[in-house]
C-alpha cells in the first residue's frame, strides 16, 4: 500500500495493520504529534537551554518530588548506561536479574560503553529480593573483585511482572544498608503505575530509588527517554556522562515537549492503562483455547504463553510476535496504547483457527 502525501514522502505501510510483537511497533500518539507541532517554529536554544526542557523539571517534580532532576536522552539503552555510570566508579559493578534488559538486550553497552561489570542473579519472576541480592553482594574492599555499587531493578520486569512498592522498598533498604545505590529501569514504568494503581512516586522516590530511566517510546512517544535523578547526593557528573554517552540532543525541545504532553495531564496513565487492559482481555480470550497455557501473571501489557511451535509459526504469518524462549516454545504477546478490542479478538480467533488446524 502506498499513499502520496503533500511532500515527496510516501506511506509504505498499511496503518490498519497491528501486531503483538512489541509496544515499540506502535506509532506516535496523536496528542504527542500535536505537541511536537506546537514546539516547532522559531528558534530555541539548543542542548537543553530551551523553554520546554526548563519547564520539564517542574513536570517531573510534580510526580517524583522537589529533589528530582530530569535529563532527557534519546533511547532506553542510553538512559540506562548514563544513569548507571552516574552512580558507579570505574571499578564498580551492578547487581541485576539474569533476565534484565541491561544484561540481555543492550549488546553489552553497560559493560563496553559504561565500563561496568554486571553481576547477574537468576530469578523465577524477573524480580530481585534482598536474599537474591546477597548472592552477589560480597567482596566489598576485595581489590580482586569488581565492587558491587548498584542494584538495578526493572519495573515492570522483562517477564511482565510488577514489584509492589513494599518489595522495592525492601530492595532499596537492603542495598542502602550495604552502601549501594538503586537504579530502576522504567522502560514500562507507566504500565507498572497503572497496574498497581498508585502514583509514580510511591514505588520510586518514597521507596528509596536513587536514579531511574523513565520510558516514553513504549508509551506513545516518537523517541526519547529520561534519566531522573532522585538522590542528587549519590550522582556525579551526569551532564558530562550524558554527552560522553552520545545522548545529548541538540534540538532537545522536541524530546522534552513530548514528555510534557505525556506527564502534564493523564496521557501517560490513560495510554498505559489501556495497554494493560488489552493484555488482560487477550489473556482471558486465549485461556479458553485448548492447548494454550498462559505461563506468567499478567500484571502489565505483556502476555507470555506456551502453545505448539508449529501453531506459533503459522500464526506469525498473520500477526507479528516473538518467541520468548526458543528452547521451550514460549511466546510473548505485547499490547500497546493503540491496540483495540477488535485487534485482540481477531488475534484470539486466528489463534483458535490455527489450533484447530
Amino acid at each position: 500500500m502506498t499513499e502520496q502525501l503533500a511532500s515527496d514522502a510516501v506511506r509504505r505501510h498499511d496503518p490498519q495493520v497491528r501486531g503483538f510483537a512489541s509496544d515499540n511497533y506502535a506509532g506516535v500518539h496523536p496528542e504527542i504529534l500535536t505537541a511536537l507541532a506546537l514546539a516547532n517554529g522559531g528558534h530555541q536554544p539548543a542542548y537543553g537551554g530551551d523553554e520546554y526542557t526548563g519547564h520539564l523539571q517542574e513536570v517531573f517534580r510534580g510526580h517524583f518530588g522537589p529533589r528530582a532532576e530530569v535529563f532527557p536522552v534519546f533511547n532506553g539503552t542510553g538512559a540506562n548506561v548514563t544513569a548507571l555510570q552516574a552512580v558507579t566508579e570505574r571499578w564498580g559493578a551492578v547487581i541485576c536479574a539474569e533476565s534484565a534488559h541491561i544484561h540481555v538486550d543492550e549488546c553489552g553497552a553497560p559493560e563496553r560503553v559504561g565500563g561496568l561489570k554486571l553481576l547477574t542473579v537468576p530469578t523465577p519472576d524477573g524480580k530481585l529480593t534482598p536474599e537474591l541480592i546477597d548472592r552477589q553482594a560480597y567482596g566489598f574492599s576485595d581489590e580482586h573483585r569488581a565492587q558491587p555499587q548498584v542494584v538495578s531493578i526493572t519495573q515492570t520486569t522483562e517477564l511482565g511482572t510488577c514489584y509492589t512498592p513494599e518489595e522495592i522498598k525492601a530492595v532499596c533498604d537492603h542495598a542502602h544498608q550495604l552502601g549501594m545505590a538503586v537504579h530502576l529501569d522504567g522502560a514500562r514504568i507507566a504500565n507498572a503505575a497503572a497496574g498497581l494503581d498508585v502514583p509514580l512516586a510511591r514505588f520510586t522516590t518514597e521507596a528509596g530509588v536513587d536514579i531511574l530511566s523513565f520510558g516514553g517510546t513504549k508509551n506513545g512517544l516518537l523517541l526519547g527517554e529520561c534519566v531522573v535523578v532522585l538522590s542528587p547526593e549519590r550522582v556525579r557528573a551526569i551532564d558530562y556522562l550524558r554527552k560522553l554517552s552520545m545522548q545529548l540532543a541538540s534540538k532537545m525541545r522536541f524530546v522534552s515537549v513530548q514528555f510534557e504532553a505525556l506527564l502534564s495531564g493523564d496521557l501517560w496513565l490513560r495510554s498505559a492503562a489501556h495497554a494493560n487492559a488489552m493484555a488482560r482481555r487477550l489473556e482471558q480470550a486465549v485461556q479458553g483455547v485448548d492447548g494454550v497455557t498462559v505461563l506468567r501473571p499478567v500484571q502489565s501489557n505483556a502476555v507470555f504463553a506456551l502453545l505448539p511451535r508449529e501453531v506459533s509459526e503459522r500464526l506469525q504469518k498473520r500477526y507479528r510476535f516473538y518467541f520468548w524462549d526458543e528452547s521451550t516454545g514460549e511466546v510473548r504477546w505485547m499490547c500497546s496504547f493503540d491496540t483495540t478490542e477488535s485487534d485482540v479478538d481477531g488475534f484470539a480467533a486466528a489463534l483458535e483457527e490455527e489450533m484447530r488446524a
